[in-house]
Order: structure tokens, then C-alpha cells, then sequence
């Protein structure tokens, strides 16, 4: 599969979901996934699509690749994990280069501690910037891409049923 281009209508993935937690994927973005696929919206979601017996990494990254919305769910602990902020490294990168269209969701963390890297994000950079198995260049590019990210418009929930914009 190749990469699609800005002009191209041959994506694989209408939506790309992306989330951190158990809670939240038998939750709200479980919702959020059923809904999108009752409108016939080819959403790509890590426990649906991917395929037996393939490098995990690789699979998600080429999903990235090859969707024209990617909707990022972010939580307070989203940057607890390394997985996360790779595939989020690599959302901004296909923002930038394939122009993937990118909604954020801020569940339950408020827009401005996410692009100003407050609390339980400041602590999960400042664990990896001191583990040696993490290469701080990685670290740093993943620091970029949650502001970026944080600084995009989109949707703030801070209750079961409360959705609001954000910015």
C-alpha cells in the first residue's frame, strides 16, 4: 500500500481511533466506534483491524497512513505510554505530509495542560527523558507532536454526557 496523497479518494480508513485505557475503550470510545460504523464510517480501531500474526507497530502505522481523519482521544495518562505518543508522532507527521485531518477529543483533561504538558504528561516526560532504553530525540519529538496536538480545536468531555469545543 502506498502512501496517499492529499488529492488521493482511495483511502483505506475513513478514521483512524486512537486512545489510551482499558476503561475508556469498553466505554466512551466504544460508543464512539459503534456510532461511527452504523453510519457507515470505515473507522480503524488497534483491537478490530488488525490482522494475525503481523508486527503490531507496523500494521497501526500503515492504518495511519492510510486513513483521511485520524481522532485522537486524549486522556490525562496518554502519554504513559511510549506506543501512544509513537503513534501520535506519527498522526503529526501524515497531518503535515498527507494532510490527515486530525480531531482531538479531550476526555476528562483539560486542553491546556495537554499543549502546556502539565501533571500527569510533564511526569510521564520526565520519567522517559530519564530512562536510557529512551532515546531523548524520541522524546522530544513526541513532546512536539502532544502540543501540536493539544493545540488543535476540538472537543472537551468532562462528564458522561457533557461535550463541548474546545478552543
Amino acid at each position: 500500500m502506498t502512501t496517499p496523497t492529499a488529492s488521493s479518494s482511495s483511502w483505506k480508513y475513513d478514521v483512524f481511533l486512537t486512545f489510551c485505557g482499558v476503561d475508556i475503550r469498553k466505554k466512551f470510545t466504544h460508543h464512539l466506534y459503534i456510532t461511527l460504523k452504523q453510519k457507515g464510517i470505515i473507522t480503524f480501531r488497534d483491537d478490530e483491524k488488525l490482522e494475525r500474526g503481523k508486527y503490531i507497530s507496523q500494521e497501526l502505522l500503515k492504518a495511519i497512513e492510510g486513513s483521511k481523519y485520524a481522532i485522537i482521544v486524549i486522556l490525562e495518562n496518554y502519554a504513559s505510554s511510549r506506543w501512544f505518543l509513537i503513534e501520535l508522532a506519527k498522526i503529526v507527521e501524515c497531518m503535515k505530509e498527507t494532510k490527515l485531518i486530525v480531531l482531538p477529543i479531550f476526555y476528562h483533561v483539560d486542553p491546556s495542560h495537554v499543549w502546556k504538558q502539565m501533571r500527569a504528561l510533564l511526569e510521564a516526560f520526565a520519567k522517559y527523558q530519564k530512562d536510557p532504553k529512551v532515546n531523548p530525540k524520541d522524546v522530544q519529538e513526541w513532546k512536539v507532536a502532544l502540543k501540536e496536538v493539544g493545540n488543535i480545536s476540538g472537543w472537551y468531555v468532562n462528564d458522561r454526557y457533557h461535550l463541548s469545543f474546545a478552543k
